[in-house]
Formats: structure tokens, sequence, C-alpha cells
């Protein structure tokens, strides 16, 4: 009797998780339950597994409505009418043409029309749904002779009254409106929830044709799903076997060239690996990845493979990875067995300019039928609901805003604001809108709307109606198609060598940058600012302490600083390991013997599964179970908690203490989600030397890199401030000299026009273009004669300095600006004799460095003229300096230093802050704020602060705890101001000694 259930899944809808409805349906002993959700089937496979388990037919359908309007519901009779239903939603998902009011002719599926919108004619497969209330309507002639094509519609979309209310909060929500001016058509209605089926027989008795019919529908459709059939696209070639000949062949083929022909151990673990992979069927994954590297590789892109398929040595020899797992002693178990259920996976990156090209490759070569984005579902958070469940209940901006940012207890208590939290507490989790998983690609065998519904976001790939869990669980192994930054650093350093010194970089030549011995003194030092990474203070500071001046201390290092090891307390045991081997005891004998290399400490995934099976001798599945879990891949805790107790009690049965297994376990529990498989630390490490290798040796041309890519921890001005460090000359955008992106001529960065604040896209294309197309401006009235401008963009120009290079001054170029402005015609072809330009006569005006510092912070968000320090007021830069910390351990020391970033830490106390910061001499260090003294003293913003701390020495790394801070005043801005006695003679290019006459904003005349 059930052929309308709406399940949350109808977003911003229905209130029933799919839990929910099938345990009411068991409740009322239904024997077949229809999922219709709205314009989706996202949730079916679930469901389907739901039903099978409480022993109800599913049957899955698809309400389709046109904004508020109920079109039709349509029912699959069987597998190939899912396929019809998502063949004809993709079509106008992908159209975003308004759905026909009348559906298609389905050969599979049966459709029900709301009595409102019922056909004159109705097909064979094509009934009216008639809700129970409704009944008194079936005494009118014009009705009573379809009832031979009628079927009950009583629909499910939510359970109790107070759920109504909350299916209509998401209703005012989803149509951004306040819940008194919903219209009938805008809602569900209020008895749309579970009926016994008595009562609707009740409702039907004088009709019973009506009652057969619903059941005929029923009886129709009998829909199932194989959950253990591969779906991928299955052979690269024509057929498995012609597959793995390709792939052997090409495995022998980079052996050789890797290894040579003799290395018996690299072929007895190729040929141990093919096996594997012809067993599991994978040969199909493994080309269809070469083969997206190779288009990589033919267009010139940098690519780094990482996660665990760099485990295997097949993947290293295609070049799919760049990780020798022979040298770190990978194994290629931990991606892939005969016992694995789960599918592999290479991660693989590009250049975030790149991914995009790479994407179109994999769309058109296999098809975009066959080939579509996982989905995922974003869901509401509990902070952005509370004010979305405000709007709905009408409350003003002030009230919104006390109910976000102040805790519960401080509110106004009233009915409303208990309503609001209540359902804000039931929404939390909830779905709220689908999306796409952020790089998972499926390849399909068969056309992918055999499996899904399509959606189409801007970009216009198709994306599944399915997430990761569930592609997993249908059968598909998505390929990871990522992006990233650092690998746009790499690339673009690459090329500016080769354009600026003739250079060319074989940066993929993995030996060139791995363990030189330049770059391992600038690990060791920390000097890494840049780099892939390694340049978070954190990072930096870990290098530091570990000395890091190896390969493999690296990787080590690169999984550490993840918060699983460092919350476990573990990064701190290594690091005292590390520097002291001979100063510690394993936890257990097991430890010794399977972590020798990371003195006894749990640092990668593998060794979590190492204590496992050999401490907790835990059965090889939980030990994947335990993996799985700790890579954030369970959907359940309860699976990771089952597998705790069993843990635990598999250590008591071995006799070990309880405080160490439950101290063990402890360990293992602050992995989730958080740590890395040894092979992707290994991937990013390699990928970390490439950075830094380029740094080292062509340190101009990456810092330009760097700061195009707009990529890395810190803000555009510390790699600025980087690229004067390592003797480059920073000048601000200019009309002849700059594009878009930076540009580097021998020591001198122009800054790319993208760096200015309020300048349009459209104005910087244009200037470029025409530079390009008719030569260099060659005065500002040229320029105007060129482009385009108003006034308040070209007087952006002319305070940022683009018009330096015509050796003219700010203020003279403004006041020409505006005369020329005032009389300017309309561009126009140029004629064989050109108007002369009329020169004007303009007095000298003394400038100031500091007015130039105070225009670039407008419209950079940082000076380049100068340091932040020159803009103080005071002269004083601190009584220590970097260089001085190492030998005042213990002691206190005042220091005047800029900050450039903080990270909040949440302890039983409060909360405490790290900072980084640069003396006055450019150098870096990092202080520590405990909440006392941040309770007194706390951070005001960036800027200049003089500090008072205490230095504290650890591995040879000093840090600084703060007592107290203060932030300095700069000097007032001398564009606004005219009496301002400027002490720092060093700055004041024009008259040191002269009181300044504001140039520009407020005035133009000259006194």
């Amino acid at each position: 009797m059930y052929i309308n259930c709406h399940s949350f899944y109808s977003l911003r809808y229905g209130t029933l998780s799919l839990e929910h409805l099938v345990a009411l349906a068991s409740q009322h002993k239904v024997k077949s339950l229809a999922l219709t959700d709205i314009n989706t089937l996202y949730g079916i496979y679930d469901f389907v597994k739901l039903c099978k388990q409480a022993n109800i037919t599913p049957i899955i359908g698809m309400e389709f409505r046109e904004q508020n309007e109920l079109r039709y519901i349509v029912l699959a009779k069987n597998e190939l009418g899912i396929a019809e239903i998502n063949k004809f939603r993709t079509a106008y998902n992908k159209s975003k043409a308004p759905l026909p009011l009348i559906a298609p002719d389905f050969q599979n599926c049966l459709v029900i029309y709301p009595l409102v919108n019922a056909p004159k004619q109705l097909k064979a497969k094509e009934f009216i749904g008639i809700h129970p209330t409704q009944t008194n309507l079936l005494y009118q002639s014009k009705w009573s002779i379809l009832a031979q094509k009628m079927v009950v519609l009583q629909t499910v979309n939510h359970s109790t009254l107070q759920e109504y209310e909350l299916h209509k909060i998401l209703r005012a929500i989803d149509l951004n409106t306040i819940l008194s001016k919903l219209s009938p058509n805008d809602v569900a209605y209020a008895n749309d929830t579970f009926i016994s089926e008595s009562t609707l027989i009740d409702y039907f008795g004088n009709y019973p044709i009506i009652l057969e019919n619903t059941q005929y529908l029923l009886a129709e459709c009998s829909y199932s799903f194989t959950f253990t059939k591969p779906r991928n696209k299955r052979h690269y070639t024509t057929d498995k076997q012609t597959d793995m000949k390709l792939l052997r062949e090409l495995a022998y083929k980079g052996m050789q060239s890797i290894y040579g022909n003799d290395n018996i151990k690299v072929l007895n673990r190729i040929d141990k690996e093919l096996a594997v992979i012809e067993q599991l069927n994978f040969s199909g994954y493994f080309l269809i990845t070469w083969d997206i590297i190779q288009y990589s590789n033919s267009q010139g892109f940098m690519h780094i493979g990482r996660g665990s398929g760099a485990n295997s040595i097949v993947g290293y020899c295609l070049g799919i990875t760049n990780v020798c797992p022979l040298e770190l002693d990978l194994y290629f178990e931990r991606f892939l067995n005969e016992n694995r259920k789960s599918p592999p996976d290479f991660d693989i990156d590009w250049s975030w300019r790149e991914r995009n090209c790479i994407l179109d490759y994999i769309f058109k070569k296999y098809g975009s039928d066959y080939v579509a984005f996982c989905g995922a579902i974003s869901t509401f958070k509990y902070r952005s609901i509370i004010r979305e469940i405000g709007k709905a209940y009408g409350l003003p901006k002030q009230e919104l805003d006390e109910l976000t940012r102040k805790p519960i207890e401080q509110q106004n208590k009233n009915s409303i604001t208990y309503l609001i939290h209540q359902y804000g507490q039931v929404l939390e989790g909830f779905p709220n809108q689908r999306t796409m998983h952020p790089c998972g690609i499926l390849i399909s065998e068969e056309p992918i709307t055999q499996i899904s519904t399509l959606d189409y976001p801007p970009k216009g790939y198709g994306v599944a109606q399915f997430d990761m869990h569930i592609a997993e669980m249908i059968g598909y192994d998505k390929f990871d198609i990522l992006s990233q930054r650092g690998i746009g650093h790499i690339n673009d350093a690459v090329q500016l060598i080769q354009q600026n010194k003739g250079i060319t970089v074989d940066i993929r030549h993995i030996p060139l940058s791995k363990n030189e011995l330049n770059c391992n003194q600038f690990l060791k030092t920390g000097n890494t600012i840049g780099c892939f990474y390694i340049e978070s203070p954190a990072m930096r500071g870990l290098l530091r302490k570990l000395k890091c001046d190896t390969y493999k201390t690296l990787v080590a290092a690169s999984s550490i600083i993840r918060p699983g090891v460092a919350q476990s307390g573990m990064m701190q045991e290594y690091i005292f390991r590390h520097n002291n081997p001979d100063q510690f005891n394993y936890f257990h004998p097991v430890f010794q013997e399977q972590l020798d290399e990371t003195y006894g400490i749990m640092v990668y995934q593998e060794d979590v599964i190492k204590i496992a099976l050999h401490y907790g001798g835990l059965p090889a599945a939980d030990g994947d179970i335990l993996r799985r879990a700790m890579s954030g891949k369970t959907r359940s805790k309860t699976v990771l908690d089952d597998v705790k107790n069993s843990f635990l009690t598999h250590c008591q049965q071995k006799g070990h203490p309880k405080a160490l297994s439950e101290e063990i376990y402890r360990q293992i529990e602050s992995f989730a989600g958080y740590s890395f498989c040894k092979a992707h630390s290994a991937s990013y490490a390699i990928e970390s030397y490439q950075s830094l290798y380029l740094k080292v040796h062509y340190p101009l041309e990456f810092i330009t890199a760097v700061i195009n890519n707009q990529g890395g921890f810190y803000q555009t001005e510390i790699y600025i401030h980087e690229a004067k460090r390592a003797g480059a000359i920073v000048l601000p955008p200019c009309i002849n000299n700059s594009n878009l992106e930076s540009t580097l001529t021998d020591h001198t960065i122009y800054l790319g026009f993208k760096f200015m604040l309020g300048l349009s896209q459209e104005l910087i294309t244009t200037i470029i273009t025409e530079r390009n197309k008719r030569g260099q401006y060659s005065s500002i009235a040229n320029f105007i004669d060129r482009i385009t401008i108003g006034i308040d963009s070209l007087q952006k120009l002319i305070f940022i300095g683009a018009f330096q290079c015509l050796a003219k001054q700010k203020s003279e170029l403004l006041i020409q600006a505006r005369l020329l402005l005032v009389h300017h015609k309309p561009y126009k072809a140029p004629t064989l004799l050109q108007e002369p330009i009329q020169e004007y006569q303009f007095p000298t005006l003394s400038r100031s460095v500091y007015e130039d510092a105070f225009d670039e912070i407008e419209l950079l968000g940082y000076c380049i003229s100068c340091s932040p320090f020159d803009l103080l007021k005071t002269k004083f830069r601190g009584e220590f300096f970097v260089k001085d910390l190492p030998n005042q351990n213990k002691q206190t020391v005042r220091m005047l230093a800029y900050l450039i970033t903080t990270k909040p830490v949440s302890t039983s106390r409060g909360r405490m802050y790290f900072g980084t910061w640069i003396d006055a001499n450019g150098d870096y260090f990092d202080t520590v704020h405990f909440p006392d003294s941040l309770a007194s003293y706390p951070f005001l913003g960036s800027g200049c602060y003089l500090l008072l701390g205490t230095v504290t020495i650890e591995y040879g790394v000093p840090s600084v705890q703060i007592s107290k801070m203060a932030k300095l005043p700069y000097i007032s801005d001398p564009r606004y101001y005219y009496k301002e006695q400027y002490t720092s003679s060093q700055m004041d290019i024009n008259n040191k000694n002269k009181l300044k006459i504001p140039q520009h904003r407020r005035k133009f005349n000259v006194q």
C-alpha cells in the first residue's frame, strides 16, 4: 500500500532516515515498501539492504517534481526500470530544462499521477494516485469512471506532528521564507505518515478496484541488485589475458629502466604482485591508471602518485608512483592482497592548473556516459542551522547573532529559543545538499545511468548520486584524481629556470634531489619555507629537533607530525628516542622486533597493524578493519569499538598486563583518521625534496613560483620576505613589466596584477593584451589613450606604483591623469599622423617612502617598499634577536617582532597559542602563550609586538614562553596627516627633516 515514501534524502523535505523509515514499516508489518525520494535515487542501495534485513520487499522509484509541483511518481519494475528513471532524470539535470507534464513512455516502469495533474488519456502502465482524504471525490462521475486506473497514494514523509513541524522548517529554509508565509502547496499534508493497512482498506472499502490496483503495482515490481558484482571498466584492452600481457610487458620494461635486467629480488616481487593482480582482476585498474599517467607525461605535466598504491613495485615500474617499495620495506599486501575485500586506490596529484586537463581526458577517453565523479552529501552544521531555523521563525538579525554567538545559558530563554535549539539538535548531521567527492572518479563498465542518476554542477562533469562508501559497497573502485599547489610550485619553478637561465632541470629524476647534500643541510636547519609539506612552523621545528638530514628521517617526520601521533604523545617520545637511541626501553619485545626502524614507536598505519596482529593477536580481518578505521574509511564507530574489545580480550588471553594493553590501544585509538601509511609519507617526502632542491639551487625562480601559485602555509608577504632574503628586489605591479602573475627578470620580481585589491580581471586582461599587441606604454597619456579606464582604477594603478617605469612621481601622475581624463576622447583607430600629446610642467614634489608603504598596505594588504619595523613610531628593535637565543636558555629576553601566524590549542586550562614571528633582522622564531598570559596580554591582530618571555631550548631549538606582550603602534598615515615628524631618517628619500605635505587622497595643491 505504500508506494510513495520519502526519506531525508528528499532534501529539505523528508524527515525520516532510511533506518527509521524501514523500522516504521516493520512496526506496521509492511510486506512491500517503495522508496520514492524527490528527484533522486540517492539512498536506494542502503534501503535495499535494510529492507532485506527486515524481510520487506524493497520497491524503488522516484517522485518527479518541478519546483513545488508533483508531476508524477515512477516505480521501477526491475533493474531496467531503474536505468530508465536514471536516464530520464539525468537528461533534465544536464539540460536544466523543466520536466514535461506527461511522463515518457517507460518500458519497465509504472507511472502514478496525482489526481490534480492526471492527464486525460492514460497509457497501460499509468495510474492515478488518490489520497485517502480525496475519496469523497469519487462520488463525482468524472472521477468514478477513472477508478479502474486509480491506486492508493498514501505518502509517507514524516512520523509525528513534531516531525511535521521539522518538515515545515526544512521547507522554509529551502524556500528562504518564514514559516507563516508557507503556502499549502509548499508543504506536505500533516497526515502524510504511516497509516496502518487496515485503516487504508477502510478508507477505500467501497472501491476494492483501487486496492487491487495498488496490490498489482506492488506485485509488478521485483527489483533486485547484485552487490558483489565488480562494476569498474573491466579491461583496458579487449580481455583479461591481453591486459595481463600488456601489464607484464610494461612492468618488465620499467624494471629494466630502473633496476637493470638481473635484479632477482625485484623480478620476484614483480611476479608476486602480478599474480595477485591477475587473481583479483585488477589489471584493468592498473592499466587505466597507467594510461592517464601516459597522457599526463605526453603533456609535460608532473604528477605525484601516493597513498597505499606506492606500496606496489608494479605501480613504481609503470611510473604511477615514485617511491621504491624495496628501499623502504613497503609490503604490497598493504595495498592489495587475496584477503582484502576493499578496493585498492592510487591517489594521484597534479598541479591545480592541470587537473582539469586530466579530467577532460578521462571523460573524453572513456566516455561521459561511463565516467562520473563520486557523489557526497553535505550535512547541516549546528551553528549554521540554528541561524537558518531562527530565520524561519522570523527572528531579527540581532537575535540571530545572539543565537549563534552566545552560549545557550546566556541567551534569552523563551519558547521560540527553546524550539530553535531543539530542532537544531535534531537537524545537526541531517542531509542538506548533494555535492561531489573532491577527487573520486568512477570509470564504469556499463553506462553509469544503469546504476545512478547524475547531477551536473557548474563545471559540467556528471556526479553520481551515491557516496564513496556506497560506491565501494556496490562494486566500484574509484580513481582519486587530486590537485595541489605544491606541484604547481615545482612546475612553474622548472619553467622559470628554463626561461631565465636556459637550464633544464629534470625534477622527476628522483636521485637528483633525494638526499642531496645541500638539501639535507637546509632540512636540518628548518630552512624550508615554501616547500611542500615541510614549511609549517611545527614541521620546521620538528626537522630541527630531529636534525633531519636523510630521506628516511624525513619520511618518518612526514608521519609523526600528523595529529594522531602528536596527540598520543608519541611524537615527543620519537624525538627523544631519535636523539637518545641508547636511553629508552621498548614497551614490549614485540615492539623491538616489529618497530625497530622507528624506535618502537607506532608512526605509520602499518605499524599499528603490526602491533595489533603481533602483540594483540588479532585476526588479519580485524587488523584491516582497524586500518580502515584509522583512515576514516569506516562509517561506524561501533565497528572500531568491537575491534577494541576484541583487541583487549586477545591481549588478556596472551597474558599481557591490562594497563600496558590499554595504554597501547590508547595510542592506537589516537591515530584514527590521521595517520599516514608509510608509502604515503614516502611520496610526500619525495615531493618535499623536489621543492627543496629548487629552493636551494634556484631560490628566486622557486619563490616566484610559490608567490604565483598563492599556495602554502603562509601569507604572500612572507614569501616576498623569503624572496628578499634570497637577494631579490621586489617591486609592485608595473604596466610594462607585470603580467597577471609575477615576473622575474634577473634579480627583480615584479608582482603580478592579480595581487592588487580592487582591480577587475577584465581591466588586467585588457592592459596585458594591449601591451602584447602594440608594445609598451610610453606615457600615462599613451596608456589612457589605449586603455578604457575610470579614474578610480587609474588612481589605484598610480598609487601602487604601476607607472614607475615612466620615471614620474606619483603626485605628478595623479594630476596629469585627472587633466587628461577630463578632456579624454573615446579611443579611435590609429591614424598616420597622431595628434601630439600635450605636456605639462609640474613642480618637484617631495615624497616619503612611508606614503608608498601605506599605499601598498591599502592595495596589496602588506608593504614591500620597506619593512613593517620601519613603520613603527619607535626606533627600538629589541634587546635580543633570534641569533642570540641559543645562548639564552632559561633567561628572560625582551624582543621586538612581527607576527606571522598563530596556532590555537585547547587544553584543560583553556586555550593556549603557538606564535611564529620575524625579528628585525628577518629571522624566524616561535613563541608559546599559555592561557594565563593570554588573559592579560592577548593577540591583537597582525603587526609588530614587544615581547617579554623566557627562552626554552629543546633539542637545540629555542622558543620563547611569553609572559607579557604589547602591540606597538605604527606612525600615522602620512597620506592624510600634515604634521608627523619622521625620525627613521633612513626611510625618508626626499628632504629627510621636512614636514610632509600629503600628495593625494585629500588635496592635490602644492604649498
